[in-house]
């Protein structure tokens, strides 16, 4: 039975269950159905919460990412990305990696006075900060709250370095923003296409813009003059794995500059969250692709080795880096994103007034 007529399966959504919180010692099951004269009802419309942040600049300290110091202003994504490795991180609020994901969004209200308070700290320095280092700053939600904006007038203001990773065409909306920093080079726009395959989009990324819309972002912000990359990723052998070379050539002749790519690893409880959903959405290709997800890991899919969970090994990994690699020889040659300019950081000392 396709997918779409599955009766059990939740359409418009990525995760297909609420796996247990490792955290919490109480699950909330249903036993004995059979008792029941009509199915128990979940709160299927997205919820919002509020956090009062303490801060907002996370630094990681993982050997894959050293340094990189990111900003979250939403927790959980509407986007529903089956393979997300933020989900996990969902397990900390107290919910589920699985539905609870994409349907519990937590709100960071302040973040940007937060941020005016971290470049204000004595002696400051500047570096890039990325935002969406978790989930999407233009998931839908954004588009109301305006969060993400108010952090792009604060890096504007202060003249401070930011990188973007997106895969919402709402980031076009801030493109006078994202101009004025262009000019200083203090920014670097990642648009993020896993798949140009509008059915595949679908199922793997329910709630996203289609990849001609993101080509669509890659193609007006770089006439506007600013530098974007196209990152392929992730990359799930035996369902996209064939398309590298055309979303890298697709994304070159947009005008991005530059090209990434990670292989999809499945920590912690999205192991089990993908599983569930490959059998029900491609139960003929479950599991060869799980497999083929395994042999790139060591030999299984929860794979959270330092050097090798984002890029894979093997020769199944091999390949995928050979076809990138060719791909970005092929189509990018003589392309780069330009360095980061530092010297125009301006802190607040002296000043009169604030945005806040």
């Amino acid at each position: 039975m396709p997918f779409e007529d599955n009766p059990e399966y939740i359409k418009g959504r990525g995760a297909q269950v609420n796996t247990h919180n490792k955290f919490l010692k109480n699950k909330y099951v249903l036993e004995h159905a059979e008792g029941l004269d009509e199915p128990l009802l979940e709160n299927e419309a997205t919820q919002f919460y509020h956090e009062n942040a303490k801060k907002i600049v996370s630094e990681s300290n993982s050997p894959d990412l050293s340094h990189m110091y990111s900003i979250n202003p939403y927790q959980g994504c509407e986007h529903g990305c089956i393979y997300c490795y933020a989900r996990n991180s969902h397990e900390y609020y107290g919910f589920s990696a699985g539905l609870d994901f994409e349907r519990k969004i937590i709100i960071k209200h302040n973040a940007p006075e937060l941020l005016e308070k971290y470049f204000n700290k004595r002696g400051y320095l500047p570096t890039p900060i990325v935002l969406s280092g978790n989930t999407d700053c233009y998931q839908p939600v954004e588009r109301k709250l305006e969060i993400t904006r108010k952090l792009l007038e604060v890096f504007l203001q202060y003249k401070h370095p930011v990188s973007i990773i997106t895969k919402n065409n709402l980031v076009l909306r801030d493109l006078d923003i994202l101009i004025e920093l262009a000019k200083l080079n203090l920014i670097h726009v990642n648009v993020s296409i896993t798949s140009l395959d509008e059915q595949l989009r679908q199922k793997l990324e329910p709630r996203t813009v289609t990849a001609s819309g993101r080509l669509a972002v890659i193609e007006k912000l770089s006439a506007a003059g600013i530098p974007v990359r196209v990152m392929s990723a992730p990359i799930i052998p035996g369902l996209n794995s064939n398309e590298v070379p055309d979303i890298i050539r697709a994304g070159a002749n947009r005008g991005a500059v530059a090209a990434g790519f990670t292989i999809v690893r499945l920590n912690g409880s999205i192991g089990d969250i993908f599983t569930d959903w490959i059998y029900k959405a491609f139960p003929n290709k479950a599991e060869k692709v799980l497999n083929m997800i395994a042999s790139c890991h060591g030999g299984k899919i929860n794979d959270s080795d330092f050097g090798r969970r984002m890029t894979g090994d093997g020769n199944i990994a091999e390949s995928i880096h050979q076809l990138y690699r060719i791909a970005c020889n092929r189509f990018l040659a003589g392309r780069e994103m330009p360095p980061y300019d530092l010297t125009h950081f301006t802190p607040k000392s002296g000043r009169q007034t604030s945005l806040f």
